[in-house]
């Protein structure tokens, strides 16, 4: 078979089903028609044949009126499929006709005929050994009629019986020469087939009749001869000719001359094993070697398996492993190569593979074919039929792999850094991917090598080494062999030397070039230059995932040239994909791709990635929450596209999925000396925050902004700075840090004499003396955050500070006092197109009603806030809402539609993080069950509400926590634990200065 070449020569086959394969695969021809019109262009490769000839080969003598409108419709048809297939110049217009643009070795008839006039020149020179050779190579080359899915008519046809004509008489030279050479026991056989399908072939009769007197059967080959005379006779009236009737005179006269010579051997005659030893101390991989023995287990064909994944994982070893394990399954013979296709330099070619293989097969030199088509036409002649085992090591490219492919019950694994997807295009294709061992495996990898004892006595610095060598299994062979040849050397001492700068320095050993650098070096050094500048300038990203827009931005290209530099480089599994379009580096690429960089690359590339970060915080932020407008960051790459556009969803989801990398970049920025851009990047986040959650990491990411703001001696920046870290301690209920932290933004700001930050900072405290209960604080600190606001001209912060005052109102009670400012905060929300702070309100007042016993206008506040909160996708507001709707349906009996919003509530507050609202939400869900008479289930949610609010403690909602499992005690009549709960529930309110929740319950236990 023609195999698809580098530079896009097409693989033609005609020789069976027609199938064109291009650089891009195969080119998928739809209709009987249109491959009868490629395979007759086909035929006459090079050649230009007129429309009217074509026209003859498709339809014959009877063709419609509209021939030759129809042709060309199919020639269209015919150049898309093989462009898509990578071939978009094969097919050309030459008036008055079309011409295959292709050499005719590109056509495997072509091939076939070459072949049998090489073979017949080779007897006719006496060397019939290699006329056997080339001709069985030719023969090969059939998979079934020519052209057998597409009919056709008129010159076609002769030509496709000439074919056939042709394939049969190489058949008979071929069985002719193998008796003739003494192999008629090894032909008998295929024969006796072929005469049961052509039973008047004189020939064919001839080397049938030989074969069988060779073989001590004289009666039968005189019989073979009786047969062949009666059907001439009976068929044409005719006698069969002199030289068969010779043989028939000397078969009968036992003439010496028909002797059989001595046979020579057939190729193949030895068993290969050539599977190189197994790797000492081979550890876990148990899912892999599962996925191989599944595969070679299975009952049909079996697919080529590509063991792919990074340098240095051990695909070589599991394949290896695994094949030692599998021989008896494959009885004739295993066969193994390496072909060096992580260096372009030394990788064999597909035609010194075949050679090798071939002579691993007892193939001699001698009797070695000459072209690749007719090797690889030999090797699967000679796997035919049989059960090997074929592990190819170290392939580059598909294109290495394709003429190997033996087939049937024949098994090949390959191993390769590239995922070799173009196979599939050929051949079924199980793909088992390797990556880092998990922590166990490489703890106890590194357990096998140096001696159990030795890792038990040092837990945690061998639990440290793991780490550090990224579960990677080159690397830990390697640490561990520095530590054997030292017994008595601490593993922490090692570790510590290999956490230091130099760490891919240590993972050598003296006298083995294998290093971990060498061999991540020979999987860098192919890299086109766009794909090398991408992975060096990656290397230099502080996070632990990067996306293509942000490799496109560090480079200064189009996003279109960073993904196809970043596919190169996944690819070669230098990088691996762990979400669409999200990509990471195991740790010690990362730090090979980091020193590449800095021997290689400007210092603007820290400049580039922080200018990204900013671009995308920036936009993003006018999408969710254009009034946050303190910062506008001065950018000096603003070139990048944002990955969203005007889309706030997609923009969250975006920056959700970055979420990771926040805290080391703005780490990397005052690491690196750019304190403006760390504070910024803070602050331009915060609208995000607010919107899906995940305060508890706000927490450090502002601790690092106020910090950088602090490093930068701007008050302005400190005190934005000091104000988001005490949101984020009061999100994540630390109320006295969130306290605390406020009163000392209160006091930067008042230094700077900043109205709207005073505004903004006693808004906040007042919110966290509402939560701690102190209330006649709250409310003075939010009527100066009313004021202050008022006083800069703040309408946003004024509207924010009689929201959450009327807030307040509620909590202490006083519903009626807070429907005025509530409503003054919505309409001003609402002038000033404010969504997320509107569906705040709407919620807010919603609670109130709730507390004045008007239920329905309470659930329609709700569900307008609940709509609002969807639309512009904060998740962290619709938990909020949710449970509040919940809570205000359980109040009112409906039970049911309680579970609903409350049970969706809970499952928010695990997607964002909320530990709080998690607690809640499951106390609020138990105490639903317990209203719907299911104390099993009231129970269950009820002890996870524990177990949550133990975590983020709040001396109010373990109140009610405590306050809903006396109640279900109390149902379950177990009065001794109703007491206790109640009694605990009481003391909490009194902690909290719920004076009136304490009461009520003291009048329930009456």
């Amino acid at each position: 078979m023609t195999q698809q070449g580098d530079g896009g020569l097409p693989d033609l086959r005609v020789l069976g089903p027609v199938e064109i394969v291009g650089p891009d695969g195969p080119a998928a021809l739809v209709g009987a028609r249109q491959r009868a019109v490629i395979a007759a262009l086909a035929l006459h490769p090079g050649t230009m044949l007129p429309f009217s000839r074509l026209v003859d080969a498709v339809w014959g003598e009877d063709p419609p009126r509209t021939a030759v409108k129809t042709l060309h419709s199919h020639v269209a048809r015919i150049r898309q499929a093989l462009t898509a297939g990578g071939l978009p110049q094969l097919v050309l217009t030459r008036e008055p006709g079309y011409v295959l643009a292709a050499p005719r070795h590109a056509v495997d008839a072509h091939q076939f005929i070459a072949g049998v006039e090489r073979g017949r020149a080779l007897r006719a020179g006496g060397a019939l050994d290699e006329a056997a050779v080339q001709l069985r190579a030719a023969v090969a080359l059939w998979r079934g009629d020519a052209l057998a899915d597409a009919p056709v008519e008129g010159w076609a046809a002769g030509e496709v019986d000439r074919l056939h004509e042709l394939r049969l008489s190489a058949f008979e030279e071929l069985y002719d020469i193998e008796v003739r050479i003494g192999r008629h026991h090894e032909v008998m056989g295929a024969v006796s087939g072929l005469l049961a399908e052509h039973p008047s072939r004189e020939r064919l009769t001839g080397i049938h009749m030989l074969a069988l007197y060779r073989a001590g059967r004289q009666t039968d080959a005189l019989d073979a001869y009786q047969r062949l005379r009666h059907r001439l006779a009976d068929d044409l009236g005719v006698d069969p000719g002199p030289e068969l009737s010779g043989l028939h005179l000397a078969i009968l006269r036992r003439d010496p001359a028909l002797d059989s010579p001595a046979p020579k051997p057939i190729p193949a005659a030895v068993v290969p094993a050539q599977l190189p030893a197994r790797v000492g101390h081979f550890t876990g991989r148990d899912e892999e070697l599962q996925a191989l023995e599944a595969v070679s287990a299975a009952d049909d064909d079996l697919p080529v398996v590509v063991v792919c994944g990074p340098a240095g994982m051990g695909k070589t070893s599991l394949a290896v492993q695994w094949a030692h394990t599998a021989t008896s399954r494959f009885p004739d013979g295993q066969l193994f190569l390496d072909l060096r296709g992580h260096d372009p330099k030394s990788a064999l070619s597909a035609e010194d593979a075949l050679t090798h293989v071939l002579r691993g097969l007892d193939v001699p030199d001698d009797r070695m074919p000459s072209s690749p088509a007719e090797q690889a036409a030999l090797y699967r002649t000679l796997l035919h039929g049989k059960r090997f085992l074929v592990v190819l090591d170290n392939a580059c490219r598909a294109d290495d792999v394709l003429p190997l492919v033996p087939g049937g019950r024949n098994l090949l694994v390959v191993t390769s850094r590239n995922s070799l997807a173009a196979l599939s295009t050929r051949h079924a294709m199980r793909v088992i991917a390797v990556d880092a061992l998990g922590h166990d495996a490489a703890v106890a990898l590194l357990g096998s090598v140096l001696g159990a004892d030795r890792v038990a006595r040092e837990p945690g610095p061998a639990a440290r080494l793991a780490r550090l060598c990224g579960g990677m299994p080159l690397a830990l062979r390697i640490a561990a062999a520095r530590l054997i040849g030292h017994p008595k050397r601490p593993i922490a001492e090692f570790a510590a030397e290999l956490n230091s700068a130099g760490r891919l320095d240590n993972l050598a050993v003296e006298g083995d070039t294998r290093t971990v650098r060498t061999v991540l070096a020979s999987a860098y050094s192919p890299l086109s230059e766009e794909p090398a500048r991408l992975f060096r300038r990656l290397g230099l990203h502080p996070g632990p995932t990067f996306s293509t827009h942000l490799g496109a931005a560090v480079c200064g290209v189009a996003r279109s040239v960073g993904g196809q530099a970043i596919d190169e480089l996944s690819t070669a599994h230098l990088v691996t994909a762990v979400a669409a379009d999200r990509y990471r580096f195991h740790d010690l690429t990362r730090v090979f791709a980091r020193q590449c960089a800095t021997a290689d690359e400007p210092d603007d590339v820290g400049e580039r990635l922080l200018d990204w970060y900013l671009l995308v915080a920036h936009q993003a932020n006018q999408l969710i929450n254009p009034a946050r407008d303190v910062v506008t960051p001065s950018i000096r790459y603003p070139d990048a596209v944002v990955p969203f556009g005007d889309d706030q969803r997609a923009a969250i989801a975006f920056l959700d999925a970055e979420r990771d990398n926040f805290l080391p970049v703005v780490q990397h920025a005052r690491e690196t000396g750019r304190p403006r851009q760390a504070w910024e990047l803070t602050y331009l986040l915060t609208s995000f925050y607010e919107a899906t959650g995940h305060w508890h990491e706000r927490i450090e990411l502002c601790r690092q902004g106020a910090a950088a703001a602090c490093d930068l001696g701007d008050p302005l920046a400190e005190g934005e700075m000091l104000r988001a870290l005490g949101v984020a301690f009061y999100m994540s209920r630390r109320l006295d840090d969130a306290l605390e932290t406020n009163m000392r933004a209160l006091a930067v700001v008042e230094r700077g004499g900043d109205l709207a930050g005073q505004g903004h900072v006693y808004n906040n405290i007042g919110n966290a003396y509402a939560e701690l209960r102190r209330f006649d604080e709250a409310v003075a600190a939010l009527r100066l955050a009313v004021s202050r606001c008022a006083d800069a001209g703040n309408r946003l912060g004024r509207a924010l500070s009689l929201r959450n005052l009327g807030r307040t109102y509620i909590r202490m009670g006083q519903a009626d006092l807070s429907v005025e400012p509530l409503n003054d905060a919505l309409a001003q929300l609402r002038d000033l197109g404010n969504r997320r702070l509107e569906a705040g309100t709407l919620d807010t007042l919603g609670e109130a009603y709730l507390q004045r016993g008007q239920h329905d206008r309470a659930i329609t506040e709700f569900t307008a806030a609940l709509a609002i909160s969807r639309e512009i996708g904060d998740r962290w507001l619709e938990w909020e809402i949710l449970h509040d709707l919940g809570v205000a349906h359980l109040d009112r009996g409906a039970v049911a539609a309680a579970l609903a919003a409350l049970e969706a509530a809970l499952a928010i507050t695990r997607e964002v993080g909320g530990r709080h609202g998690e607690a809640m939400a499951l106390d609020s869900v138990g105490r639903a069950y317990l209203h719907a008479g299911d104390l099993e289930r009231a129970d269950q949610h009820l002890t996870l509400a524990v177990a949550a609010r133990a975590r983020v403690p709040d001396v109010f909602a373990e109140a009610h926590l405590h306050r809903d499992l006396g109640d279900l005690a109390a149902r379950r009549a177990d009065s001794a634990a109703a007491t206790r709960h109640w009694d605990r529930a009481m003391r909490l309110y009194q902690q909290a200065n719920a004076t009136a929740e304490a009461a009520e319950l003291a009048t329930r236990r009456t």
